[in-house]
């Protein structure tokens, strides 16, 4: 019996269903099946040229969708179901992971077993591809366990889809009948309702893709009433289930009040969609529910009244109200440009001053990475050039004391800009900015690039996100010089931001503290910090998806603390969605097991604080390998991210150390010694060897000297080879 059975089921609308057949076959499952209820003679020859590996069941043209769902599981062998559309799509690897963690659902010792898993999504229109969900934070807050829906209602807010769950097949067995309905979203909710216990896989493992509407058969103004059945049938599920109803409740007015009001009904099922809403909004109120304040609780409250004359005037004068409001802000806009653009224009034609320095990091942030790091230099060895950092209003208050700075769009950031001489950022200065002949603008980055970057985004729209490559061109013809840490940064810089600018295979200025801290440093780190003398210290930095919605944990903190013991703390670079006296991080952080230094800065610190890193894509690896200190790569969704975001080498064979795939495996990796043992030293040598290749200690000092001062290249102090390199001690060697 198979972990997974894979259904996929539907006509082949606009050969999709040949594009996921062939991203299935292309990655083998493991311990899963693939079933295909074909729709339709496209369909069958589709699927045929895909057996005997997948089971294909022929269905006539025509047949529904619950139909053919109810065939594929009719001919499923698995534990658990998944229900795939054949327009959508699976990201490599989704079900692997899905049967890993359902399997680990199904070692659950537990007399209630877990019913329905829940995952994330990304969406692809017929404009965008890969738009990541909201879904994730959801996820993320109810975490691993299973529970009972009653305690984790606010997952009815998922998408509903059949596709961003899988449901174990007795389950299915049981309420087919009741999930058999032409309304996809009727049948998600459903499923919760009727689960006795859902779990939760706060990953990516499923991409709905959304055809043009003016593609498929047109709908009738009288299909919208059925919005209205929909959560009639539901919302009896939840009697005796006040958290269940109350979100449920609140879907429903939500959706009434949008459909009503987006939808260009005409009057007389405009007038019958209001009358039965009203109704339904009345009937299933939960008992003691207030109504949300401002204009969404007027709207409600004229929808309980069945007040349809006085809702379409409410809707007239809001309409009135907001085409003034936005004649206003448009007109306030258009004249703050003008004046804003008078006066850099003025200031433009000002000399520029030989001895201005601008200074700026991660959009405006404040003082960091490689800008800092050049700054302190130039400050030792040019003191005469006065420096300025643009920092935004929010943290412009956290500045070192007597930073000088400008705030974005006042009168004095464009004056600065139009004289400065040289202008430094580790991204790009806005597009309004102007390249002068004599300036000298000198681009830092701010890492290694292992996912694809500028110009290479165009074949991944979920990590390009809209970006105008027009524009990026545009400001990268600005740069003088671009500073790179290693002969692949430079290829890829190149490549990615193609323009006349220099490379300067000078190092990262930022990673110099790496060679010059001492012992002392070292534990005045820790000390600040608070780790205590004698506990291994784990730096746990994971990288950002582009296709998820906001940060969402990959590890459950508690239980690998906990399996690393009382002798580790972990240091966590990132918002965790745990809260409340309740969390079971809280006494963790009270002991010190477990220190949130997602807000700590310089990161810098935090490495040399500490005895190990755990990432899984993110640039602080090739950082850190400055140290020569364990790396473990936490790749649980590789797949995923590779062909989402796109890379520019295959970590899992050019790894700094360790890999793993599971949490299982990223705390055998640790309590086996596996971290520091040999075979990972000697990938971290090799790692080291081409990714450290120009950071030897003395990065700023070059780029001091080549840019600011002017010398030539070949005066410069020559790089160190990495063999020659003493970097700073350990915690161990600086505790001895």
């Amino acid at each position: 019996m198979p972990q997974l059975s894979v259904i996929v089921y539907g006509p082949n609308a606009q050969g999709r269903l040949t594009e996921l057949l062939d991203s299935l076959a292309a990655h083998p499952l493991t311990d899963a099946e693939v079933i295909v209820a074909a729709v339709g003679d496209w369909a069958r020859e589709a699927a045929g040229r895909h057996a005997p590996e997948f089971v294909v069941v022929p269905l006539p043209d025509g047949t529904r969708d619950p139909v053919a769902r109810a065939a594929g599981a009719a001919r499923a062998s698995g534990r658990w179901l998944h229900f795939v559309h054949a327009k959508d799509g699976l990201p490599a690897g989704a079900p692997r992971l899905i049967a890993e963690r359902t399997a680990e659902l199904d070692a659950t010792d537990t007399p209630h077993p877990v019913d329905v898993l829940l995952f994330d999504h990304v969406t692809t229109t017929w404009q965008t591809a890969a738009a990541p969900s909201r879904d994730g934070r959801r996820l993320a807050a109810v975490g691993r366990a299973g529970r009972a829906l009653d305690g984790a209602a606010d997952l009815l807010r998922l998408a509903p889809l059949l596709g961003n769950r899988v449901l174990r097949a007795e389950f299915w067995r049981a309420h087919e009948e009741q999930l058999t309905t032409d309304d996809e979203p009727r049948a998600a909710h459903a499923a919760l309702l009727h689960a006795g216990r859902v779990a939760c896989l706060n990953q990516v493992a499923y991409e709905d893709r959304v055809l043009r509407p003016e593609s498929l058969p047109p709908r009738a103004p009288e299909d919208r009433l059925a919005l209205i059945d929909r959560y009639e049938s539901l919302l009896p599920l939840t009697r005796g289930r006040r958290a269940a109803r109350v979100v449920l409740y609140d879907l429903m007015v939500r959706d009434l009040l949008r459909t009503f009001a987006r939808e260009d009904l005409p009057d007389p099922v405009a007038r019958e969609f209001f009358r039965r809403a009203s109704l339904a909004t009345v009937r299933w109120r939960p008992a003691g529910h207030r109504r949300p304040a401002g204009l969404e609780g007027v709207r409600q409250g004229l929808l309980e009244e069945g007040a349809y004359t006085k809702y379409r005037a409410f809707q007239a004068a809001n309409r009135a109200r907001r085409t003034a409001r936005k004649a206003v802000r448009t007109r306030k806009r258009r004249l703050s440009a003008k004046v804003r653009d008078h006066q850099y224009r003025r200031a433009l034609n000002r000399p520029l001053d030989p001895d201005l320095a601008v200074f700026a990091a991660y959009w405006d942030r404040g003082v960091a990475c490689n800008p800092a790091a050049i700054a302190a230099k130039l400050a030792e060895l040019a003191p005469h050039i006065r420096q300025v950092w643009v920092v935004n209003k929010a943290n412009a208050a956290l500045l070192p004391p007597g930073t000088d700075h400008v705030v974005p769009g006042t009168r004095r950031y464009w004056e600065t800009l139009a004289t400065a001489t040289y202008l430094t950022n580790n991204v790009n200065f806005p597009n309004a900015v102007v390249k002068r002949p004599g300036q000298i603008h000198l681009q830092t980055h701010h890492g290694t690039p292992l996912k694809r970057m500028g110009m290479d985004q165009m074949d991944h729209p979920a990590a390009a996100k809209g970006l105008d490559f027009a524009a990026l061109l545009a400001r990268i013809d600005r740069w003088d010089y671009s500073v790179s840490a290693n002969s692949h940064s430079t290829r890829m810089w190149e490549r990615a931001y193609p323009a006349r600018y220099t490379s300067l295979d000078h190092g990262y200025p930022r990673n110099d503290v790496f060679y010059a801290c001492d012992a002392q440093g070292v534990r005045a780190a820790r000390e600040r910090l608070g780790i205590a003398p004698g506990r291994t210290a784990v730096l746990y930095a994971p990288t950002h998806r582009d296709y998820e919605a906001g940060f969402t944990p990959r590890l459950d903190l508690a239980a690998l603390a906990d399996r690393l013991g009382e002798d580790t703390v972990l240091l966590v670079r990132a918002h965790y969605f745990y809260g409340g006296a309740a969390s079971p991080l809280t006494g963790l952080r009270r002991s010190g097991r477990i220190i949130d230094v997602s807000s700590y800065d310089p990161v810098e610190e935090l490495c040399l604080a500490a005895d190990a890193l755990v990432t899984d894509y993110s640039s602080i690896m090739f950082d850190y390998a400055n140290l020569d200190r364990p790396i473990v790569v936490y790749a649980d969704d590789w797949e995923t991210y590779r062909t989402t975001r796109g890379v520019y080498f295959d970590l899992m064979a050019e790894h700094p150390g360790q890999v793993a795939r599971t949490q299982e495996e990223l705390a055998e990796i640790f309590l086996s010694g596996a971290w520091r043992d040999e075979n990972a030293a000697k990938a971290r040598a090799a790692f080291r060897r081409r990714f450290c290749e120009y950071d030897d200690g003395r990065a700023a000092e070059r780029v001091v000297r080549r840019v600011f001062l002017g010398e030539p290249e070949e005066s410069l102090p020559p790089v160190l080879p990495v063999e020659d390199r003493t970097p700073a001690p350990t915690p161990e060697e600086a505790a001895a």
